[in-house]
């Protein structure tokens, strides 16, 4: 039997390599078959979940929410010392050094990603703005969203943190950060499905034992993550709460 595994869309595009030399490690490790499917889109990505295609998912905290009370998957692991956060950014040549200095009107660059939209507009509420006031431009990926900061497209973005310090030092070299939220709770995670239930020990096992050896470490490093810890029930269900009280 082969099972399927897929990524959250919100990594650095330098990472699918490593995603793929994972995909291959743990397939080695576990001695099974399994699939690796990347999108570039979140929602496709969903559609394709609800649709039972995948047994493991590497997952943002909001469809992690889904994943668990919906469809049954279990957390397992989470990037040690990665927390989620959001970071609101500028063009660098902006006039705007603090979020306060934010207009009603401005352009807003987001994505499809829920958790990191809601965080960042929570962090406009300083400046009085809402989904009412603002004109809102989803975009495809963080990149994209970059280059609608570049080009006057837009006057401010919102990022997940990780994905923007994975962005090219040339483009980070012409933006500029206005704040970074600081929850420290919210992070991706590693979720198995109930087709996979019965591996999840050897499933954990592996991972948290996987930067004891050097091809664990250079597959970890490739990944853009230091190491593995594990995630419990109540963790999962901490978190996801959390981001259903943000949403909500």
């Amino acid at each position: 039997m082969t099972y399927n595994l897929t990524v959250s869309p919100d990594f650095a595009p330098d990472h699918i390599s490593g995603w793929y030399f994972f995909n291959t490690w743990l397939q080695r490790s576990l001695d099974m078959a399994i699939h690796l499917e990347l999108y570039d889109s979140f929602e496709a990505q969903r559609e394709a979940m609800r649709a039972g295609t995948f047994d493991l998912i590497y997952a943002n905290p909001y469809d992690a929410s889904m994943l668990v009370r919906e469809l049954g998957f279990q957390a397992v692991a989470r990037p040690a010392s990665q927390a989620d956060e959001t970071v609101i950014a500028v063009n660098a040549a902006s006039a705007y050094q603090t979020v306060e200095d934010l207009k009603p009107g401005c352009r807003i660059a987001t994505t499809d990603d829920p958790d990191v939209h809601t965080i960042g507009m929570i962090m406009l509420e300083s400046a009085d703005l809402d989904s009412g006031n603002t004109a809102i431009k989803q975009h495809s990926s963080y990149v994209v969203g970059a280059k609608s900061l570049l080009n006057d497209d837009a006057d401010v973005g919102f990022f997940l943190k990780a994905a923007y310090d994975q962005l090219s030092a040339l483009i980070r070299s012409r933006m500029r950060v206005l704040v970074r939220s600081e929850i420290g709770v919210v992070h991706h995670s590693l979720l198995v499905g109930p087709r996979m239930a019965a591996c999840i020990p050897a499933i954990q096992t592996a991972l948290l034992t996987m930067q004891d050896n050097e091809k664990g470490r250079r597959v970890l490093d490739s990944m853009g993550v230091s190491s593995w810890e594990p995630m419990n029930s109540e963790q999962t269900e901490f978190m996801i709460d959390l981001i259903d009280t943000l949403i909500d």
